[in-house]
Order: C-alpha cells, then structure tokens, then sequence
C-alpha cells in the first residue's frame, strides 16, 4: 500500500468524504474481509462483519491518529473486535434457542468457541507485564513482530520468546484445549 493513497484516504476520511470509503474498500477491502473470516469461519458472517466495520470506520473516522497507529492497523482493529463482538452475538443467541430435538439450523460453525474465553485481554492481567504488553502489542494492536520489537524497543527474539511464554502463561488460565483455539484465533 503506498504511502500516498493512505494518506490520500485519511484526508478524505477526515473530511467525511464518500470517496474513502470506495478507496477503502478498493484498497483493504479483500483482507479485511480475510481478517473477520479467519474470526467467524463463515463467509456470510464475514461480509456483515466487514459492512458494519466499514460504517463503524466511517463514524469513528475522526478518532484516527496517525501518530498513533498506522492506518492498516486501526482499520485491522476495527474489524477483528466487530468480528469478535458478531462471534459473541452469535453465540449468545444460539446459546437462548430452543432447539426442538437436534438441529443444525442455528449450527454456524463456530460452537467449540465460547464467550467466556473471548475474554483474552481481560485475562492478560492475570500473566507478567512484561509479556502482557508483547501480546497487546501483537494480537490487539494488530502489530508485526518486527514491528512490535521497534515499537517496544525489546530485541526481536526477546518478542518472540515473550509471545510463547505469555501463550503458555494463558494456556495456564485457559487449560490445553483452549490454548489450541487462542492460537487459532489470535495468530494473525
């Protein structure tokens, strides 16, 4: 992505022009979509999870701080917690169905996964800061390792160690099932 059409669409967000959003979608459409696929595992589901991430960009586009994150990143954010939040939702209402013998209506796909263990940055509290910032810094604020490495000023194998040992850490809370799925889940 170069650097001049980021910022040619940042302009126009800032300026709530409507031509963002098509440069948007033109421009980061297809792996965004690929980000809310790998959370939900449905197609139908990861194209409602992208219109309504692309609206939540859309009213959010004043809270944009380039200096803050790179544009990739904030809209990366956008669409994985919109796809967590669906995959909730989901769950949450298959949870309150009254299924009438055994069905597959409501079945999407996503049954192994439940809400309480969505929970994942709640619980970082619980392991040491130092490996608490390494994953905040790779799973939910979108970053590379590399990146993380620079924007943490910690050598790039110090990341990687800290990355397997706050895994292992909250494969302890979680237990060694949910520990496979976390991977899943959270491995860009």
């Amino acid at each position: 992505m170069s650097t001049l059409i980021e910022k040619h669409i940042v302009s126009l967000l800032a300026e709530k022009d409507d031509k963002a959003i098509s440069l948007l979608y033109d421009n980061y459409g297809d792996t965004l979509f690929g980000v809310a696929y790998k959370v939900v595992r449905d197609e139908d589901l990861a194209q409602d999870v992208l219109q309504e991430s692309f609206i939540k960009i859309w009213k959010k586009a004043d809270s944009y701080d380039a200096s803050k994150a790179k544009l990739f990143t904030w809209l990366f954010r956008i669409t994985r917690n919109t796809a967590i939040d669906k995959l909730r939702s989901v769950n949450n209402k298959s949870d309150k169905e009254v299924q009438i013998d055994v069905s597959d209506v409501y079945n999407l796909g996503v049954n192994g996964i439940m809400p309480d263990f969505i929970d994942v940055q709640d619980n970082l509290e619980k392991i040491e800061p130092k490996y608490q910032i390494v994953l905040e810094a790779l799973f939910f604020q979108g970053m590379t390792q590399q990146e993380a490495s620079e924007e943490l000023d910690i050598p790039l194998g110090t990341v990687k160690s800290r990355l397997k040992i706050g895994l292992r850490e909250l494969g302890k809370i979680y237990g060694t099932t949910m520990t496979i799925l976390l991977l899943i889940i959270l491995l860009p």
